[in-house]
């Protein structure tokens, strides 16, 4: 995987190169806004990380000339600024995700994989976890090239936990996005949680779906 990185600034660009290196992400690094939409024109990548604050174009200029120009590449952007206009500014111009500075590497590598994830959904309709396949278009499953049958209800639930990998998703959020606060039974989603389990999970070593305590859930590949 090649990401661009259109970023001035010198210190914070080694830091994310050496961050996103330890993942097996390739780091292409343009120093300001008229490199970057050149970079992102001519060459093939399947992500960019996009400082607003930018020599010679800034990156709201350069994300609405990558998206005028037909490219889909997923667009994270890197604000200092907090203002609610900066941001909505930035994803009205086309950008799939913001993150204010400072911000920690590894914030920013699990909304790249998730964007990055989001996107190969789009193109695919397939979202792979490790030996987990599901197919939102067939409305299948499968683990380890197994098939796994699911009820609907169940399909929507693992669907929800799978996109948001790695994010603890409270009875509340699930209740709202899966069921759509049609039943509020407490015992709800903790129920269709275990059916889930002994599906997905029981005939394999490595577990996916985990309990946060007083919390909610989790899917996540590994611990």
């Amino acid at each position: 995987m090649r990401v661009l990185l259109v970023e001035d600034d010198a210190l914070i660009a080694e830091g994310i190169v050496a961050a996103l290196a330890k993942e097996g992400i390739e780091v292409e690094v343009a120093r300001n806004g008229e490199q970057g939409l050149d970079e992102a024109i001519l060459r093939p990548f399947g992500a960019i990380i996009l400082d607003v604050m930018l020599p010679k174009m800034d990156g709201w200029t350069v994300c609405e000339s990558i998206r005028k120009a037909g490219f889909t590449t997923p667009i994270l952007m890197l604000t200092a600024r907090d203002a609610i206009e900066d941001r909505v500014r930035g994803l009205e111009g086309g950008a799939d995700d913001y993150l204010a500075k400072p911000f920690d590497v590894r914030e920013l590598y699990a909304r790249l994989r998730a964007l990055i994830r989001r996107d190969a959904v789009h193109r695919t309709g397939k979202l792979e976890l490790g030996d987990l396949v599901i197919d939102s278009k067939a409305h299948t499953v499968s683990r380890a090239g197994q098939p796994i049958k699911l009820t609907p209800r169940e399909f929507s639930l693992l669907e929800a936990l799978a996109r948001n990998e790695g994010r603890t998703l409270t009875r509340e959020v699930i209740l709202e996005s899966v069921w759509n606060n049609e039943e509020s039974l407490d015992n709800t989603v903790n129920f269709h949680i275990t059916s889930l389990r002994k599906k997905v999970d029981a005939s394999f070593d490595t577990k996916l779906i985990h309990t946060v305590h007083g919390i909610g859930y989790v899917l996540r590949r590994a611990g």
